[in-house]
């Protein structure tokens, strides 16, 4: 350790050199130069790309989060759009459908079957009159008038089913389009509008049920008028040329 003597006449400056002396050395001391694998080196290159590698790979992980978060998304797109239709008119439909069948198949005699009608045409409003008496003209005439008749009755069941389903048609029609408009994925859009197109079949159905039992019903009147003629034609021709008939004085006004 460093000791400093005073003696006398040494100057106020020596003395504050020597003070000053003795407070740097401990800080000399201190800034004696430390071995090299104890030093920590900063190096703002490496620590700059670093940086950048730590801020790509963080970017890699946000695109792969966004990926799966992509994923998860179609795949819940894909689970609604194969979500089925909970609501199924089918079933009333295909009941409509059958209530006109069968009452088109209770039509009588000649209905809607091409074969029957070219067999009972033939005989009934073709060749009626061929070796028959006049009381069978005139059991075929009242036969052909029960037919028309007949086919009227048909053609006017056939219409009162086609406006009882009205109602039906329109409750299912209004379940079908609020299906259709709350449905969840393609899948139940698609049956509702399946199901919409099979009210529209109907409808036509029906249509087309009322428009066969109207023009049967005219054809059969038709052929029955023109049946009427031909056989008062021959009815005639059968009083006049009959042997039958002899004619005879009348007396008027009693003469």
């Amino acid at each position: 350790m460093t000791r400093f003597v005073f003696r006398p006449g040494h100057s106020g400056r020596a003395i504050a050199l020597a003070l000053s002396a003795a407070t740097l050395l401990p800080i000399a001391v201190t800034l004696v130069p430390q071995p090299a694998h104890a030093l920590i080196v900063f190096d703002p290159k490496n620590y700059t790309e670093n940086l950048l590698s730590a801020a790509r790979a963080l970017e890699q992980i946000n695109n792969q989060i966004t990926s799966l978060q992509n994923e998860a998304q179609m795949l819940i797109n894909q689970a609604r759009n194969l979500t089925s239709l909970p609501t199924s008119m089918l079933s009333d439909i295909e009941g409509n459908f059958s209530e006109m069948k069968s009452l088109l198949d209770q039509a009588e005699q000649l209905a809607y079957n091409v074969q029957a009608i070219d067999q009972q045409f033939s005989s009934t409003y073709e060749t009626f009159a061929a070796g028959k008496s006049n009381d069978q003209l005139v059991t075929s005439a009242r036969e052909r008038w029960r037919q028309s008749v007949s086919a009227f009755e048909d053609s006017l069941k056939t219409g009162a089913v086609a406006v009882d389903g009205i109602a039906s048609t329109q409750a299912q029609t209004s379940t079908l389009v609020s299906a259709s408009q709350s449905a969840v994925g393609v899948l139940q859009a698609a049956q509702a509008g399946n199901q919409l197109l099979a009210v529209q079949a109907k409808q036509m159905s029906d249509l087309t049920a009322m428009l066969a039992a109207q023009g049967r019903a005219e054809a059969l009147e038709w052929a029955r008028q023109a049946a009427a003629q031909e056989q008062a034609r021959e009815q005639f021709s059968r009083f006049m040329t009959g042997t039958a008939y002899s004619p005879s004085s009348v007396r008027m006004f009693h003469q």
